[in-house]
């Protein structure tokens, strides 16, 4: 195995629908402009509540990604 040097990005993903998804579209839009991501850690979970159900999640994830 090589060597490998990482760097650390902090995202905020948000979704209408579940916190999986909020989490794959800041990685997907990540993935537009950063090469090579490689794992990803939540670093925090909130919602935002209307009438009494969830009406948005937002997740807060660091993406790390080998630098060439």
């Amino acid at each position: 195995m090589s060597n490998h040097v990482y760097k650390l990005l902090e995202l905020t993903g948000s979704s209408p629908t579940s916190i999986e998804d909020a989490v794959s579209t800041a990685i997907a839009k990540a993935h537009e402009t950063v090469r090579n991501i490689q794992w990803f850690t939540i670093t925090e979970t909130r919602g935002h509540v209307e009438a009494g159900k969830v009406a948005h999640w937002q997740v807060s994830l660091k993406i790390g990604f080998t630098l060439d």
